[in-house]
């Protein structure tokens, strides 16, 4: 009896060290994969990874805005918004790899990152300047960033020797139509009407594939014209049923409920948008309300689409 008591207080004694050794093993992993240096990522075709897929409002699902556009070597991004920095980690990209950012507008949800990406990833250390391009406003907007950070860029590049050139934003203005093409990823933007603020969307085409991603605003003409024949579109959606049922429920300010569905795609309007421009792939993304079933958005945007629907989350990645 003596030694079956033994024996078994062996075997959970045994069991309780294994499983404790399991869980430090797996929480090492999680520290360590927050802090190892990341080698550049490589993409062998045109991809997407939607690192960011929120919106305006604070979600800790979902961070503000920022997609990837990876070709070969090459990564760029499609605005910064919160937590970018992380995010490109989650995503295994390199903070300092991403050399341009293409701003859809100047809403604070997709330039609230911008710093952070930029001083995070000259740690690296990164070298360059980053190429930061957006409508007009945006070498304000790089201005009064350099000059709120000047005292402290400073003095940390005096005191590890870091090169101040990557702290820095090389910034070009552009309007509609413009277009550029840099080691085999090329590039095209459309003005679009109906926003808050001057807005822009951008074609990327790689090796005979293409994706479009567009930013917050009314559905437009323009975008269904630049994204003619692509093979993924990344576009918002704001799910305006939910406006008017919570506008029945009592809510608060319904004028501005509906004031900011009007400055919004609807999903009806994206799926007519996306039919419209024949695209293979609609990846939906700053989804508002966020949904709690992926179906909730799909089956309504299936009824006009014929195409692939995916609601993204945080660092997806889409092959075209």
């Amino acid at each position: 009896m003596v030694r079956q008591v033994i024996l078994l207080v062996t075997i959970v004694i045994a069991v309780a060290c294994a499983w404790v050794a399991t869980c430090g093993l797996g929480h090492y992993e999680d520290v360590a994969a927050g802090v190892a240096y990341l080698e550049d990522r490589s993409f062998e075709r045109l991809s997407v990874v939607t690192v960011g897929t929120g919106g305006p409002y604070e979600n800790p699902r979902r961070r503000g805005p920022a997609t990837v556009l990876g070709f070969g070597a090459r990564v760029v991004l499609v605005d910064a918004g919160r937590g970018v920095a992380e995010g490109l980690r989650a995503s295994e990209i390199p903070v300092r790899q991403p050399d341009t950012v293409f701003l859809t507008s100047l809403l604070p949800e997709n330039t609230v990152g911008l710093d952070d990406l930029l001083l995070t990833g000259w740690l690296a250390p990164r070298s360059t300047p980053v190429r930061l391009v957006g409508p007009r406003g945006t070498r304000a907007l790089a201005e009064a960033l350099r000059a709120a950070h000047a005292p402290a860029v400073a003095a940390r590049a005096e005191a590890l020797g870091l090169p101040a050139a990557g702290a820095r934003f090389d910034v070009l203005e552009i309007a509609d139509g413009w277009s550029d093409a840099d080691a085999g990823l090329g590039v095209r933007a459309a003005a679009t009407a109906g926003a808050p603020l001057a807005s822009l969307a951008y074609r990327f085409e790689a090796d005979g594939r293409s994706a479009v991603v567009s930013g917050a605003g009314p559905a437009s003409d323009a975008v269904v014209a630049l994204a003619r024949g692509a093979d993924l579109l990344v576009h918002e959606a704001f799910h305006t049923d939910s406006v008017e049922l919570a506008i029945e429920a009592g809510a608060d300010d319904p004028e501005r409920l509906r004031r900011e569905a009007a400055l919004h795609t609807s999903l009806q309007e994206v799926a007519e948008l996306a039919q419209r421009s024949g695209v293979r792939t609609l990846v939906l993304v700053r989804l508002r309300p966020p949904p709690l079933f992926d179906f909730q958005y799909t089956g309504r945007v299936g009824e006009a689409f014929s195409g692939r629907i995916s609601i993204a989350r945080d660092g997806d990645l889409f092959t075209p």
